[in-house]
């Protein structure tokens, strides 16, 4: 099992260090042209009005998309060129909802999306081996996902919370050269932009930095790195079982759980596989891991940490989406959500913090031979917030689609921006 813990290892990384009191801001000024148009909405369920966190947002017959965000938001940049189409909203148990852009007329606009109603005679059709199912999605792999070099624009963002207060927030678009599913090396990325801002006066005089960046959204793709998660020799570790089967786009999506054997000890994953019953292709994943075992868990993401401090991880969350075009699957979206404790010696109370990343592909075309020289690499090693810049331009995304702010997130950025125009 040690293979396993190093393939832990990869998914995301602490880096704790001492630093001094300061307040870190770093800015950058852009001359941005806009030829795109904004589309602004809010996604909820017809019933209850409650918002969908991560829904698909996409262009009709367009590679163009993002995601809603925990508050059921999202803007949508769109060409100016591109005046009448749909914009088309999917969410696992929910009808999709094509949008007409002209409907688009006002900021608040919400969009209420049925839950799908699934006929008591449509409810027994799933398989009878668990265990042999996700075999079969494994061997698909290469006829379900997408068989070319593809190059991803992705928009990332990584957030660190004290409690509820936000104190340190990066975000970035990167280009991802993406491989074949089939193939066994590794994607590659390109950081394009990037801004960040850390308060260390909150931070207990410890800086919580997270190595890996975009990278470690990556290494969930469990179509394309499967032995992150499951081996074909791993499978015997877990207990698998059904839930009730739901649906998308009016396809019937098989729901596999998983959960590592009582007798196992090692940390392994508990969740939820979303299935095409059609296609046997990996829709969605949904896990976390079981973290029980503190010390270890500790080993298998804390890179460095205060002599005087202990450092645990009390919950590991992952969330995987793929996304459809012409019968072939691609990585659409991932989410690392974990929660650490820090217990200091002779203090009586410990330092807890929660710290999300999380990316969405918004627009991919075919790589026609493009290749990505090593000094243009992002390293997998990377620590953003070491890397990026920037919180004083308002337009600094420009045409780059982007995941809204849910509003805590948008409260810290006007916070951010008021104490930069107090400092020039």
């Amino acid at each position: 099992m040690n293979k396993k813990r190093k393939i832990y290892n990869w998914l995301l990384l602490l880096w704790l260090s001492i630093t001094a009191n300061s307040f870190l801001f770093a800015f950058q000024e852009a001359d941005i042209k806009q030829d795109f148009k904004e589309y602004k909405g809010t996604v909820v369920d017809s019933d209850n009005n409650d918002p969908l966190t991560a829904a698909t947002v996409s262009l009709d017959d367009s590679n163009i998309s993002t995601v809603t965000n925990s508050d059921g938001v999202f803007l949508l940049k769109i060409p100016k060129n591109i005046a009448s189409g749909y914009i088309r909203i999917s969410y696992l148990g929910y009808q999709d909802k094509a949008v007409p852009l002209a409907n688009f007329t006002k900021d608040d606009f919400e969009i209420k999306v049925d839950k799908t109603i699934t006929e008591l005679s449509e409810v027994n059709i799933n398989p009878k081996d668990p265990e042999a199912l996700i075999r079969a999605v494994m061997d698909k792999k290469g006829e379900n996902y997408f068989d070319q070099n593809t190059i991803m624009t992705a928009f990332y963002r990584e957030a660190i919370r004290k409690r509820r207060t936000y104190v340190s927030l990066s975000e970035a678009v990167v280009d991802i050269y993406k491989r074949p599913y089939v193939s066994g090396k590794n994607d590659l990325i390109k950081l394009f932009k990037a801004r960040k801002s850390a308060d260390y006066k909150r931070l207990d005089t410890v800086a919580v930095k997270l190595q890996g960046g975009p990278s470690s959204t990556l290494y969930i793709d469990l179509m394309k790195n499967p032995d992150n998660v499951f081996t074909q020799n791993m499978l015997e570790y877990y207990d698998f079982s059904f839930a009730p089967t739901t649906k998308l786009d009016d396809k019937f999506i098989y729901v596999l759980k998983f959960k590592q054997k009582p007798n196992v000890i090692d940390p392994l994953y508990e969740g939820k596989l979303y299935i095409d019953a059609e296609s046997l292709a990996l829709k969605r994943a949904i896990f976390k891991l079981n973290t029980e075992n503190e010390e270890e868990v500790s080993e298998m993401f804390v890179r460095r940490k205060p002599s005087n401090a202990d450092v645990y991880i009390t919950e590991a969350n992952y969330d995987i989406n793929y996304r459809e075009h012409k019968g072939r699957w691609y990585y659409n979206y991932g989410r690392i959500g974990l929660e650490v404790k820090i217990d200091w010696d002779k203090r009586l109370f410990n330092s807890k913090y929660q710290l999300d990343v999380e990316m969405a592909i918004t627009d991919w075309r075919t790589n026609e031979n493009e290749t990505l020289k090593a000094r243009d690499r992002l390293k997998s090693s990377v620590v953003l917030a070491d890397e990026a810049e920037g919180f004083s331009d308002p337009e600094f995304w420009g045409e780059y689609n982007v995941i809204e702010p849910e509003k805590s997130i948008e409260s810290a950025i006007k916070k951010i921006k008021r104490q930069l125009r107090r400092m020039n």
